[in-house]
């Protein structure tokens, strides 16, 4: 039998001060890594996350900027997926310590459950990409046809790697449920597949509702990062949390903390994530990759986790360096992006409410066949388009009709909170899309600006306000 949870005591003694362990109890410091983080203060970790810690493997996510392209806008993102897997790991022994001080006898969370769920938040993002989600949800799809590709799915195929790899010595239930508690917010049949403790793989990914440790995590991080408030406490949903029917549910007088989270990771992809000039930027980075594919192998990496996990970051300046002639067009993209000669934003297009069920993914070719007879004729390959989705988790609907929510301690009864039970401060809508598009040269802004607001005036019968570009104010002075 491996070593699962050896060095983690009880956690019958637990209190929520922040001065005890997540792990609980009176443990002799001597088997724990204490070190400071920069949103959760100290934090301590067991000899079997330093096994994972202390490997090429998971060092590698000291190169993916947890931002991506981000701190090109937003020059204070340069934090990584390695502190944030830190603190994903942390939050997920704080939550389990709230859960077992207050309902410890019911729950029976036993020495197991929490190296499982720790681990689980320790390596889900093991199997990231670089420039965060662009990897899997822009440039892959592009090189390979109808990818499914996820870095959930690389995470689990680089777990069992490292332990192979490293001779780590942990029982295989242990890490059988690791495994599925990185994926199971991706697929959640994975988790509702569980008989018992079903509540254990909401910790990390939640796939049922949206809140999760992740979440708690990347939110408090990237908002200190890009000097942003964030009035979201998830201590508050921690203290409130109780377990009914295997199920994480909330104090119902905690509704808008709940809605404050939501709220607060829509405002983060608003006002930083999809950033007209950090859109720009990932624009160019993909067709960089695209072009440096044939030579550099790129997507070729994700076929087996001992090389993948070579893969970081770092392939910008690989790009930005090699003097192959083939990469003549990517390096001049990377060039570009160094000396801030961006793709042009020309305008954006917010979709109606009453159209988003009938809204499609618009296209470079449909802004070049709006169109009409001027002095240039667009190409597909001058004009870059971004489609932008914010919501709350939930697409289109109120993200709290899918949480539980108990009135008090006393309650036996868990409910929903529907939209008429909701301030009516709250917005009547819960998703938006934006259509913003880029023309690749100075030059071709004008142009694409009024194909882009033919297009509207068809589809639409109406036409975008007109967003200059210094560019164009430049040439109407």
């Amino acid at each position: 039998m491996g070593e699962c949870c050896n060095d983690d005591l009880s956690l019958s003694d637990l209190t929520p001060a922040p001065s005890i362990l997540a792990d609980g109890g009176t443990m002799d410091r001597r088997y724990l890594k204490q070190l400071y983080d920069n949103v959760h203060g100290t934090i301590y970790l067991d000899r079997m996350s330093l096994k994972f810690i202390d490997t090429e493997q998971f060092q590698r996510l000291r190169d993916l900027k947890q931002l991506g392209v981000g701190y090109m806008v937003y020059p204070g993102a340069v934090h990584t997926r390695f502190e944030h897997s830190l603190g994903v790991y942390w939050l997920a022994g704080q939550n389990l310590q709230y859960l077992q001080t207050y309902q410890g006898a019911e729950l029976d969370i036993d020495r197991f459950d929490v190296q499982t769920v720790k681990l689980a938040g320790l390596l889900h993002d093991i199997g990231h990409g670089p420039f965060s989600h662009l990897f899997e949800h822009e440039f892959l799809p592009r090189v390979i046809a109808g990818s499914k590709w996820s870095h959930e799915q690389m995470s689990v195929k680089l777990v069992d790697y490292i332990v192979d790899q490293h001779h780590i010595d942990i029982d295989s239930e242990c890490l059988r449920k690791v495994k599925d508690m990185i994926i199971s917010g991706s697929n959640i049949s994975v988790a509702n597949g569980m008989k018992e403790k079903r509540f254990l793989y909401d910790i990390v990914a939640n796939g049922r509702n949206g809140i999760d440790v992740d979440k708690f995590d990347y939110i408090a991080r990237d908002c200190r990062a890009c000097g942003l408030g964030c009035n979201f406490k998830f201590s508050r949903l921690f203290q409130s949390m109780r377990i009914m029917d295997d199920e994480i549910c909330y104090l119902a007088k905690e509704y808008l903390t709940v809605y404050k989270l939501f709220a607060t990771r829509a405002d983060l992809h608003r006002v930083v994530y999809t950033h007209a000039k950090t859109k720009a930027i990932e624009l160019m980075l993909v067709d960089a990759l695209v072009e440096a594919n044939d030579v550099l192998g790129i997507s070729s990496y994700i076929a087996d986790p001992s090389e993948y996990w070579k893969l970081d970051d770092t392939i910008l300046k690989t790009i930005e360096t090699a003097p192959e002639p083939e990469l003549k067009e990517a390096r001049e993209l990377v060039l570009r992006i160094r000396r801030r000669e961006l793709y042009q934003f020309c305008n954006e297009y917010a979709v109606p409410k009453d159209r988003l069920d009938y809204f499609k993914d618009i296209t470079a070719q449909d802004v070049v066949c709006s169109q009409k007879a001027s002095g240039v004729q667009l190409r597909e390959e001058d004009v870059a388009v971004s489609n932008v989705k914010i919501d709350l988790t939930s697409g289109r609907k109120n993200p709290l009709e899918r949480i539980n929510f108990f009135k008090d301690y006393e309650s036996d009864e868990k409910f929903y909170i529907s939209d008429d039970r909701v301030s009516h401060l709250l917005p009547a809508a819960y998703q938006d899309r934006i259509v913003r598009v880029y023309a690749k040269k100075p030059e071709l802004v004008e142009a694409v600006s009024e194909a882009f607001e033919n297009f509207q005036l068809r589809m639409y019968g109406v036409k975008a306000q007109v967003h200059a570009t210094p560019e164009k104010k430049k040439r109407k002075r």
